[in-house]
């Protein structure tokens, strides 16, 4: 008869699981420094576009005028402040013609103003030639 030594099961390794979890942990330290220090920048600018050579009548509709005094002109019609929301009752879309320097604290106290529900704002630029003298 042949004999068989049987010999006690040797216990299964078990995988080291702590050089991955340091290597998410550095992976997360990295991302928050670096989108940390994006979002702490002081210096953003912003250059506005500017539209070249387009006539006025080629401009989106409805179109909302503003001028430098605050006089506000929808479509070339001059409108008074508190109608707005009523004259764009079937516009989802509302496109802004306002001065380059206009503040805009007060053209977005003017939209709260005007309680536009579910209307789309874009703002349009025009830019005017200089007359030589």
């Amino acid at each position: 008869m042949i004999r068989r030594k049987f010999s006690p099961p040797r216990p299964r390794q078990q995988m080291d699981s702590s050089l991955a979890i340091v290597n998410i942990v550095l992976l997360l330290i990295f991302f928050f420094l670096t989108t940390g220090s994006l979002s702490n920048s002081t210096t953003v600018t912003v250059t506005l576009p500017e539209t070249s050579e387009l006539p006025l009548d080629l401009l989106p509709k409805p179109l909302l005028t503003i001028a430098v005094d605050g006089t506000l002109s929808l479509n070339g019609e001059q409108i008074e402040r508190g109608t707005l929301a009523e004259a764009l009752v079937d516009d989802p879309r509302l496109h802004i013609l306002a001065d380059k320097e206009a503040n805009a604290s007060d053209l977005f106290a003017l939209l709260a103003e005007e309680a536009l529900v579910a209307v789309e704002v874009r703002l349009v630029s025009v830019h005017r030639k200089e007359e030589v003298q």
